[in-house]
């Protein structure tokens, strides 16, 4: 692989066999899991959000809220400062595969898909972070 990525980025089958066939369907097909259904829709515990694939810190439980929308939505990346995102672990894509460009966010160490940004969420950057419970690892304690 080039030098530029971190680590050696596994074949399709590798992370066949590293993840269950939705985390699978999801994180590296860019699939959606339906609305409603994931572990983490409901979660209101203290923690932080982690890339299923890699382990990489993504979302902090300080900024999930209810959107009402089925999905787990936060207002913004962990590591977060203003509108910069150098430091968070997330990497915005534009996806014109609905044929309306939307904006993908993928995992910036693994490029797992984890779900996409709408601009209609709460606060002064009025974001709205729509992530799939299946490309998350949820573990509690202080965000």
């Amino acid at each position: 692989g080039s030098l530029t990525k971190r680590e050696p980025s596994l074949t399709k089958s590798e992370w066949r066999k590293k993840l269950t066939p939705e985390q699978f369907y999801v994180t590296r097909e860019k699939g959606t899991e339906p609305p409603f259904s994931g572990s983490y829709l409901n979660n209101k515990a203290p923690g932080m959000y982690h890339c299923v694939c890699c382990d990489s810190p993504l979302f902090s439980s300080e900024k999930k809220y209810c959107s009402g929308t089925g999905w787990p939505s936060f207002s913004e990346a962990h590591g977060t400062s203003g509108s910069d995102e150098s430091n968070t672990g997330i990497l915005r894509r534009v996806d014109t595969s609905l044929g309306a460009a939307r904006t993908e966010v993928v995992c910036k160490q693994c490029e797992a898909h984890l779900g996409h940004v709408f601009p209609d969420g709460p606060g002064p950057a009025g974001q709205r972070f729509c992530i799939n419970s299946v490309a998350l690892k949820f573990k509690p304690g202080q965000p």
